[in-house]
């Protein structure tokens, strides 16, 4: 058995959440904030088999999508000034981020 979490952006998680649903994955939803942007992000908690693993990767693939997004940098407190950017940046965010990690022991109560 395999615990999958992906932490995923919150424009993502409703879809990803149906998607998960529409094939009988169970998953547990924390809410989560990234610390570089300080976006709000959504982490999935799901438990599988070792033989659905890709099959559940699969449809976190297909449903949590990178994009472009404008981003205005923090200005720097006490910091050198001299490498401050002071308009905004295009950073690529979304997407999701996958731990796979095996299981001992799993119990339902």
């Amino acid at each position: 058995m395999k615990l999958v979490i992906a932490i995923v952006q919150d424009k993502d998680s409703h879809r990803l959440s149906n998607a998960l649903v529409k094939e009988n994955f169970r998953a547990t939803k924390l809410a989560s904030t990234g610390g570089f942007l300080k976006a709000g992000n959504t982490t999935f908690f799901i438990g599988v088999e070792n033989e659905k693993v890709d099959h559940v990767l699969k449809i976190i693939k297909e449903n949590c999508k990178s994009r472009e997004q404008l981003v205005s940098p923090v200005s720097p407190l006490g910091g050198n000034a001299d490498s401050y950017v002071p308009y905004p940046v295009e950073v690529q965010v979304g997407g999701a981020t996958v731990f796979v990690l095996p299981i001992e022991t799993f119990h339902q109560f």
